[in-house]
């Protein structure tokens, strides 16, 4: 075991809960997911008395301030030295797959927002107020959802217990940002007119949608629509959960959009519905066309719930609904998730032994 040889030789400290609160990891820690986490952790006021920051090699040695306190950012190594009691990873699939198992076996409890784990049999793919009870004591890496997949079974969730969805139709339009710095800089050197230092997407995004998230796959769908699929049915527990899926590019700098038609075994009534979305944690219905009234993604950014609006029985079948659903996919979407399943797990004493 790789825990029993650095231990053997000293170059672990053995020490994990001297504390009163978290010595939490953020791995990741400089990029758009990783600040925002650091934004999350001090709003939902997570007890935390030692954080480490992990970057790049390039990163490494940079100074980040943290509820008042500056803290420098190390490599992977140092942080798996230092033995956090959490780690949030949020540094891409190749490091999730590296390092979070050399953490977990290290007794630390590795949250990660890549798509390495998420299909994993063996690891919990979560959103705490949908299936939080799927995280045992025994998991050590703990997979979050991808960020389309996440807003749509907030509101998926209640209305699935009530009415059994049987099949589902999404169009996504999707945010810049989940693409990361390199497509903000695109973006934003095509508004100015400029030719971009590095092209992340195969056409321009300024003025256009790219009906291309990801890339394809022998079936025609994207990794991301495939995401969609393959999450909904884990997160909700029920292979027979149909959710077909199209993403959509578009030069929006935060926050995605869906589309969303469900075909519901019973039958429902449009009041019922609204009252249940309205009554699930962490969802918000905008729901009053009249008015002008309805989830966008300008109004969701640096917010942490999921809107729903266009709230409406499809005209041709009477067990059928369509939904707009909107996330800060940097938010709900990626970081404030991460963040709520750590205070999840505090919440259940994970750490508190």
């Amino acid at each position: 075991m790789v825990l029993d040889s650095l231990t053997a030789s000293g170059n672990l400290p053995t020490e994990t809960n001297g504390m009163n609160g978290l010595r939490l990891a953020v791995i990741g820690a400089t990029g758009l997911v990783g600040r925002t986490m650091l934004e999350v952790l001090d709003e939902l006021q997570l007890p935390v008395d030692e954080l480490l920051l992990a970057g790049s090699p390039k990163s490494a040695g940079k100074q980040v301030e943290f509820q008042g306190t500056t803290w420098t950012v190390k490599t992977v190594e140092e942080v798996l030295y230092a033995r956090p009691q959490v780690a949030l990873f949020s540094a891409g699939g190749d490091v999730s797959k590296t390092w979070a198992p050399r953490f977990a076996e290290a007794g630390t409890t590795v949250i990660d927002n890549s798509s390495a784990w998420r299909m994993d049999p063996d690891c919990p793919l979560v959103v705490p107020e949908v299936n939080g009870q799927a995280i045992g004591d025994h998991h050590r890496i703990i997979a979050n959802p991808n960020c389309t997949t996440m807003q749509l079974v907030m509101a998926l969730k209640p209305l699935h217990d009530a009415y059994r969805i049987q099949r589902g139709v999404v169009s996504t339009y999707q945010s810049i940002t989940g693409t990361g710095k390199a497509a903000i800089a695109q973006l934003e050197a095509e508004r100015a007119g400029a030719a971009p230092d590095a092209s992340v997407y195969p056409h321009p995004i300024d003025l256009n949608c790219l009906p291309h998230c990801d890339v394809f796959g022998e079936n025609g769908y994207t990794r991301e629509e495939m995401k969609v699929w393959n999450e909904t049915q884990k997160i909700l527990g029920d292979e027979s959960v149909q959710v077909t899926c199209t993403a959509v590019r578009v030069p929006v700098m935060g926050g995605h959009s869906e589309s969303v038609y469900l075909e519901f075994e019973r039958e429902f009534e449009l009041d019922d519905v609204r009252r249940l979305l309205s009554d699930f944690p962490g969802v918000v219905v905008q729901d009053d066309p009249a008015k002008n009234v309805y989830p966008m993604p300008r109004n969701a950014a640096g917010k942490n719930e999921v809107f729903v609006g266009r709230i409406r029985r499809d005209l041709a079948n009477s067990k059928g609904l369509h939904l707009w659903i909107v996330a800060d996919n940097l938010r709900k979407g990626a970081a404030t998730n991460t963040v709520q399943i750590a205070q999840y797990l505090l919440d259940h004493g994970r750490w508190l032994a």
